[in-house]
């Protein structure tokens, strides 16, 4: 068998890992996470370097959805105390926006609770995403807004919008087990929508919901052949009152492993850090850097993020550097591959 170090040559070379490859990643013995995470670090310096993108999340439009999704407290399905409101106004986005750019945010995220949004809601951002375009130098536009119809999608284009954030989530045979008002399929849909309206398709996961590893790595191929650009890796952070409120099924290093697969599975594409990055990597998360090339910045929907002034720290111990640019550089760091 290959030590890692070798399959990680392999990958920068061209190679594809196996499934059965990346389930010995999740498999791997806790005492060698340090050779493993390594190993994936030498695939993301290659693609990405020491550089760091920044993401920024502005809870456009809280609450009151109808999905049951059971890790969300935004579900009406939830019992929980959460703020919940409308579409924020357009000067509220747009303000965000100039604030996020205040502290180097490279993609700024305007997420909207609900199955899907009503032709006034992606007026508003649509609106919303011209202003910023035109008043917020270089300045990346990610949207979440649910199922879009090709009608919308094509609105959003022409906005200026770069990408749109619709996660898998999960597996496609764990899916009911997580939420029944929608399936897989519709997800799946979405992004296709999204990417033939010429929009950078952003989709990721949430691990700890009690999948098994092998539908974890069932996840990281799966976007594979989705061909998604970014991925963001959540980590379930369980919520009083959602049907999974008493899942504990993650560790820090467990975390780590995860990250590492997904760094081996798709060497090229961005992997960020997101949602249950301090619940579950706590001390450890700085190690995750060594694997993801981003990260969220400050609070995320409807929990709380650390210090930002903690982030920019963890990335110059780290001897990293922040990236505000970096869709410009993405098509360039692949030259000569």
């Amino acid at each position: 068998m290959l030590t890692w170090k070798q399959l990680a040559e392999k990958v920068v070379e061209g190679y594809h890992i196996t499934p059965e490859e990346a389930l010995q990643i999740l498999n791997e013995d806790d005492d060698n996470v340090l050779e493993l995470i390594q190993s994936a670090f030498q695939i993301r310096k290659h693609y990405y370097g020491k550089k760091v993108k920044l993401n920024l999340i502005i809870n456009a439009k809280s609450g009151l959805c109808p999905e049951d999704c059971g890790y969300c407290s935004q579900s009406m399905k939830a019992d929980t105390e959460i703020d919940s409101y409308p579409l924020v106004s357009k000067k509220i986005i747009v303000d965000g926006a100039k604030e996020a750019k205040k502290n180097k945010i490279g993609t700024y995220c305007i997420v909207m609770s609900g199955r899907k949004p009503t032709n006034r809601d992606v007026d508003t951002v649509v609106q919303a995403v011209q202003d910023i375009k035109k008043d917020v130098e270089n300045m990346k536009i990610c949207a979440c807004l649910g199922l879009v119809n090709d009608a919308q999608a094509k609105l959003l284009k022409e906005a200026g919008v770069d990408r749109f954030n619709h996660n898998i989530n999960t597996s496609k045979g764990h899916h009911s087990e997580i939420t029944t008002t929608h399936d897989y399929e519709d997800r799946i849909r979405t992004l296709e929508t999204l990417k033939s309206a010429g929009i950078s398709p952003c989709s990721g996961v949430i691990c700890g919901m009690g999948e098994t590893l092998e539908d974890i790595v069932e996840m990281a191929f799966s976007l594979k052949e989705l061909d998604a650009d970014s991925i963001p890796v959540n980590f379930l952070h369980p919520i009083e009152g959602t049907k999974l409120a008493g899942m504990d099924d993650l560790t820090p290093l467990k975390c780590l492993k995860i990250l590492a697969m997904f760094r081996f599975v798709n060497p090229t594409k961005e992997i960020r850090i997101s949602g249950g990055r301090e619940y579950n990597l706590r001390t450890l998360q700085s190690m995750g850097l060594y694997m993801a090339n981003s990260i969220f910045v400050g609070d995320y929907l409807t929990t709380s993020g650390q210090a930002s002034n903690q982030d920019y720290q963890m990335i110059q111990d780290l001897g990293f550097e922040i990236e505000e640019n970096a869709f410009e550089t993405e098509s360039q760091q692949f030259a000569g591959v």
